[in-house]
C-alpha cells in the first residue's frame, strides 16, 4: 500500500528498501524557504536498531501492514517454538531467532502477541512484566537479610538473574521481561 508522507502517523510501519520500520516520531517542519518536510525517527521491526530519516512533503512511500495478533505460546519442537491463534486456533511455528530472548520469559500456555507481515512472524511482545518460580538460588547467609546485595538464581525458564539476598528457591518472583531485572517477590495467593 503506497501513503504519502502527509499520512504518516506513530506506529505506522514503513517499506524502506525492503526493510520494514515504524515510525515511532514525526514532524512536519516548514523552513523559512523551500518545501515542506516531514521530520521522522524509524525503528527497524527486527533489529531494534533507530535512525532519523527526512522525507519530502507529499512523497509516496510504501507502507507495510503488520498484524498483532493474540497468541498462546504452546510448546518448543527443535528450532521452533509453536503458537496457537486464540480465535482460529490455528498453529504456527516460530524460528528461534524470530522469538529472540523472548523465550527466556515464556511458559507453556502463556499468552503473547505475535506481530506478522504477510503471514511471515516479525517478532513476541510478552506483557511488560511476568511471574516465574526460582528453581534454585544459593540459600542467603543470617545477617544478610536486609537491603544490599544480590545472588544470581535460576528461573524455571532456565533463564538467570539478579535477586535479593532474602530470596529462597521455589519462591515466585515478578521479572521484567525486556531486562530480565527483578521487580519484586510475589506472595502466595
Amino acid at each position: 500500500m503506497v501513503i504519502s508522507t502527509n499520512d504518516i502517523k506513530n506506529g505506522t510501519v514503513l517499506n524502506l528498501d525492503g526493510q520494514l520500520w515504524t515510525v515511532i516520531w514525526f514532524q512536519h517542519h516548514k523552513p523559512g524557504k523551500g518545501n515542506t518536510v516531514v521530520r521522522t525517527k524509524l525503528k527497524h521491526v527486527l533489529s531494534g536498531k533507530t535512525v532519523d530519516r527526512t522525507f519530502n512533503s507529499d512523497t509516496k512511500i510504501e507502507s507495510a501492514e503488520v498484524d498483532r495478533r493474540e497468541m498462546q505460546y504452546l510448546y518448543q519442537d527443535g528450532d521452533s517454538f509453536i503458537f496457537m491463534d486464540v480465535t482460529s486456533f490455528d498453529q504456527l511455528p516460530i524460528p528461534t531467532e524470530v522469538v529472540g530472548d523472548a523465550k527466556d520469559f515464556m511458559l507453556e500456555n502463556q499468552n503473547a502477541t505475535v506481530a506478522l507481515n504477510e503471514g511471515n512472524p516479525l517478532y513476541i511482545d510478552l506483557p511488560a512484566s511476568v511471574e516465574l518460580k526460582v528453581e534454585y538460588t544459593e540459600p542467603g547467609l543470617q545477617g544478610d537479610r536486609s537491603t544490599g546485595g544480590t545472588k544470581p538464581a535460576t528461573l524455571e525458564t532456565g533463564r538467570e538473574i539478579q535477586v535479593p539476598l532474602f530470596i529462597t528457591t521455589g519462591e515466585t518472583v515478578k521479572v521484567d521481561t525486556r531486562n530480565g531485572d527483578y521487580l519484586g517477590r510475589v506472595s502466595d495467593k
